[in-house]
């Protein structure tokens, strides 16, 4: 059976266990609360992530295997399929080779909102952070048409802490400052808030300089964990 076929069988596995765990009315809320972007089972992600570890157990996907299990994934309606797409993402990133940012950039790209787009980023830091050289492509995406790519470029260092490149942070965010796209706008805001974990007062000093191109919603953001700023 070819990798295709085999993650076919897999997501299959998964969407029967997700079926018989279904809960119609909150999956309509779920509907509502993601402005229809997908349809829904219906189930909490407590319980989600439990069934996932049941049908999935030990998966450890290969790269081929996990670009095969996405593909699947994206290719049902239902958004918890996708959103175990993403978990096993997470934790298989940083055994891929720097081609899969490719791959990551077009589920980015595809059937698109903040849940997914958030959640693939994580596998993006992830595999920056043991190919630094895979950075190139966010300097691409930071220019790119499409505000998803350049959100992730921006939020992608999310917990990166010390080992945080502020220059790349700082220059992606003031390239994007005068956005006027509201997931760009609280993209910028959200990344400046982590990073001020780590230097408040680099933060306070960046959106105090670049106070007229910043949205107020960004510097709200930014500056919501520092008190005295």
């Amino acid at each position: 059976m070819d990798a295709g076929a085999e993650e076919l069988t897999r997501i299959d596995a998964l969407a029967t266990a997700f079926a018989a765990a279904a809960d119609p009315e909150r999956a309509a809320a779920m509907a509502r609360y993601m402005k229809d972007h997908g349809t829904f089972f219906g189930i909490p992600s407590p319980a989600r992530r439990a069934i996932q570890r049941d049908v999935l157990g030990r998966f450890r996907a290969s790269q081929s295997e996990l670009v095969a299990f996405v593909d699947a994934a994206w290719a049902r309606p239902e958004r918890e399929l996708q959103y175990a797409a993403c978990d096993v993402v997470a934790r298989s990133a940083a055994r891929c080779s720097p081609v899969f940012i490719a791959d990551l950039g077009r589920w980015i790209t595809h059937r698109s909102w903040w849940d997914t787009v958030d959640a693939l980023s994580h596998g993006v830091g992830a595999l920056i952070e043991v190919h630094p050289k895979a950075v190139a492509s966010m300097d691409r995406w930071i220019a790119s048409d499409s505000f998803w790519l350049a959100r992730v470029a921006i939020i992608h260092q999310l917990g990166y802490k010390t080992a945080t490149d502020a220059d790349r942070l700082f220059r992606y965010c003031t390239l994007r400052a005068g956005d006027s796209e509201f997931f760009i706008r609280k993209a910028i805001g959200w990344a400046l808030r982590e990073y001020s974990k780590t230097d408040p007062a680099a933060v306070v000093a960046f959106v105090s300089a670049h106070e007229a191109e910043l949205s107020p919603l960004s510097r709200r953001e930014a500056l919501r964990r520092i008190p005295t700023a």
